[in-house]
């Protein structure tokens, strides 16, 4: 795998640095090479290509927007044997601690970010007449985005949707649902998410959603920080919205009171905003339920009673 590594990457050093990291789906290790330092991460899923694919393009789609840290991804490798790798530059990560808050500024930076390039837009074609088109990243009008991506190794649907709503209700939840109906034919579920779908619309009345780009798996092992700043990585990107960010966020730690308070003065907390938090980690949930067992049907189930009360 090393002599592919190396042709592939044009260098004829490819040296172990000790470095690695990993979690559930993938693992990564950090090699020095003739062009610097890089951490390639693989991982055994018989899609890891488009899972890693549409993680390239998350991170260049944050990058794009200049508010806050990733890793610049270099390049996706096919090896022998089927074997897929991702290539990207290394940053020295620790846990997310003295950053905190600056974290929580930045990711409201990128959720509103897509908006202000609307704004910019109204402006310019109101001025000059000349509207988006000199401008590097370009407005999104819709929810969804340009090519598959991935939370954990499952494939997301991000076809284009002008309403948010049916985009969460047909592209998030129920290709988890369908997934479960496979695997356990769970009734008790299939029952709530019929009488949930009826409920969803009522949790959006009266707020406006401008398609944000997310992170889209922005749980606690996925940020870290350097002493330069915070960093976010692992994306499963799509527009959506902006709260969509902050639940799995809320479900497993790793996030401080400063984290918040700072996300929230810039975004404040719109009325019933803990209700589509709980839909928005359900999604969360059934794809844990999905990738690691029924442990996660209770929590899965919990929320569906709680919300079609």
């Amino acid at each position: 795998m090393e002599d592919a590594l190396r042709r592939a990457l044009g260098t004829a050093v490819l040296r172990p640095t000790g470095h690695s990291g990993g979690g559930c789906i993938s693992q990564g290790r950090s090699y020095d090479t003739d062009h610097g330092r890089v951490f390639v991460k693989s991982s055994c899923e018989g899609e890891a290509r488009r899972m890693f694919l549409g993680e390239v393009a998350s991170l260049e789609a944050i990058l794009k927007t200049r508010t806050v840290r990733v890793p610049k991804p270099i390049k996706v490798v096919e090896l022998p044997e089927d074997n897929t790798v991702l290539v990207m530059e290394h940053l020295e990560m620790k846990s997310l601690n003295r950053h905190s808050a600056l974290l929580g500024t930045q990711l409201a930076d990128l959720h509103l970010h897509n908006q202000q390039l609307r704004e910019k837009m109204k402006k310019e074609e109101s001025t000059v007449g000349k509207g988006q088109g000199q401008m590097e990243v370009q407005f999104v009008d819709q929810f969804g985005f340009h090519t598959v991506t991935c939370c954990g190794y499952l494939p997301q649907v991000n076809n284009w949707q002008s309403d948010w709503v049916s985009f969460f209700a047909r592209q998030r939840i129920q290709p988890q649902m369908d997934l479960i109906e496979r695997n356990s034919g769970d009734g008790e579920t299939r029952e709530l998410w019929a009488q949930l779908q009826l409920k969803i619309p009522s949790l959006f009345c009266g707020i406006e959603i401008v398609p944000s780009l997310l992170h889209g798996d922005l749980w606690g092992g996925n940020v870290a920080e350097d002493d330069c700043g915070p960093i976010i990585f692992d994306p499963a990107s799509f527009y959506g919205h902006s709260e969509y960010d902050l639940a799995i966020a809320g479900m497993f730690g790793g996030f401080s009171s400063f984290f918040y308070s700072a996300y929230h003065s810039k975004i404040p907390r719109a009325v019933g905003f803990e209700k589509r938090l709980k839909l928005y980690q359900l999604f969360h949930y059934m794809n844990h339920w999905n990738h690691f067992g029924s442990g996660y049907r209770g929590s899965s189930i919990n929320i569906m009673r709680n919300l079609v009360k």
